[in-house]
């Protein structure tokens, strides 16, 4: 039987339609955002030590909600999640010139919410399978300056907290969980995100859950949390008036969340464990219709957790294939696969490191006498990373996207059509 031309010489595509976007908000959204409006009441902060300094009435009981959710003793809402990473650096007192182990496999403001408070970011090497930071990699590259570690739970799997939060206590460092794509990921039983020393999750627009922007801050420590309240809502004016006699990054901002938002995100949590399911759903049927698609690895879901796949998250093996990756992405795409991703994050390769040049033009804070001058951004410091990124990953954003059984089949079709025809690809 004559095989179908690919689309990307030309042939027609195996997939005709496009497929309906991820679309989370309901009426009962809707509805809690109107009652907010005509409410009057958009916003009830007061950036000074006051009855209102912690927010309105929707912001509070989003707040009591999430920490019921996740089974924690503190949650705190922010604007956006970047605000959040902000928050939670200054939170666990670091000094200028101290070092945070970061993954370099990750959104950008992972990295420069360390930078924010003139520590100095070092990128520790990732798991080749679950592309979450390696504990080896995070012992390599500790160093007399290093005060915590910030592990990134993507693509919707946690981090291996246990190894993590040992080397943490063995060297005396803080955990930070930046878990921005797998809000409602287990790990051994609790929420990801909310076994470090302070964690969260991203609200914004194309996440599980979303208000358009957004965060939530997770913490079980009392002072950390009193931190990150000072730190949303104008630190500098409060700490007087509220008592709070440690000044340290006691540097405040406007990273409030108003009322509309709170009450967009209270419905959304409601939403949360059926949301995930829908999602699991679409990826454990993808993961086996592709089970056995040579030089192909499918996602590998950690022993005792669970999976929320932002990211539909698979390995080439390019050798095998004899293809490049970049280009059976571009088949794919011209089959009319959606979401196709070649390559993630290499965070350390982005100018800022490579110049070493934040603040102003004299290379600040990496330049400062406080600072250790031999932090390396080199290429080669992050090799399964760099790898995976330039020649190996492909992924499927998943939660952009509102995948029925049909339209998972229809992906392993236009998969099954480019790899019966790799020779044209060669």
């Amino acid at each position: 039987m004559k095989q179908a031309k690919l689309a990307l010489m030309g042939g027609e595509k195996y997939i005709g339609k496009s497929f309906d976007y991820y679309q989370s908000i309901g009426k009962e959204e809707v509805e809690a955002a109107t009652a907010v409006v005509e409410s009057g009441v958009l916003s009830q902060f007061i950036g000074s030590w006051d009855e209102d300094f912690l927010g309105g009435p929707k912001v509070k009981e989003f707040e009591r909600n999430c920490e019921s959710f996740f089974g924690v003793k503190h949650a705190v809402t922010v604007n956006s999640w970047t605000s959040g990473l902000i928050a939670a650096v200054g939170a666990i007192n670091i000094e200028p010139g101290d070092e945070i182990i970061v993954t370099p496999w990750t959104m950008c403001a992972s990295a420069t919410a360390i930078i924010h408070w003139n520590a100095i970011p070092v990128f520790a090497d990732i798991d080749p399978e679950t592309f979450n930071l390696d504990p080896a990699s995070v012992v390599k590259n500790i160093t007399p300056y290093t005060k915590a570690i910030m592990a990134v739970d993507i693509f919707g799997q946690s981090c291996d907290i246990d190894a993590l939060r040992a080397i943490a206590d063995q060297y005396n460092l803080k955990l930070i969980l930046d878990t921005a794509q797998a809000p409602g990921a287990l790990y051994k039983g609790k929420f990801a995100g909310t076994v470090g020393d302070v964690g969260g999750f991203s609200l914004n627009y194309h996440k599980h859950i979303h208000t358009g922007e957004g965060g939530v801050i997770v913490t079980n420590d009392d002072d950390i949390a009193e931190r990150l309240q000072l730190i949303r809502n104008h630190a500098e004016a409060v700490v007087s008036g509220k008592g709070q006699t440690n000044l340290t990054n006691m540097v405040g901002y406007n990273f409030r969340l108003g009322e509309i938002e709170c009450a967009i995100g209270i419905e959304q949590l409601k939403k949360l464990d059926a949301l995930i399911k829908t999602r699991q759903r679409a990826a454990e049927r993808l993961a086996k219709g592709l089970n056995g698609f040579r030089g192909l690895k499918t996602p590998k879901v950690q022993d005792g957790c669970t999976h929320v796949y932002y990211v539909f998250g698979m390995v080439l093996d390019v050798n095998e294939l004899g293809v490049s990756r970049d280009k059976i992405a571009d088949a794919l795409t011209a089959e009319g696969v959606q979401g196709v991703c070649p390559g993630y994050a290499n965070v350390h390769l982005l100018p800022m490191y490579q110049k070493k040049q934040a603040y102003g033009s004299t290379g600040f804070p990496w330049s400062a006498e406080f600072s250790r001058q031999d932090v390396s951004y080199s290429k080669g410091i992050c090799p399964v990373a760099e790898e995976l990124h330039e020649k190996t990953f492909l992924g499927l954003e998943m939660c952009v996207l509102n995948l029925t059984d049909t339209d998972v089949d229809a992906i392993v079709g236009a998969f099954e059509k480019v790899w019966d025809q790799l020779d044209y690809l060669r």
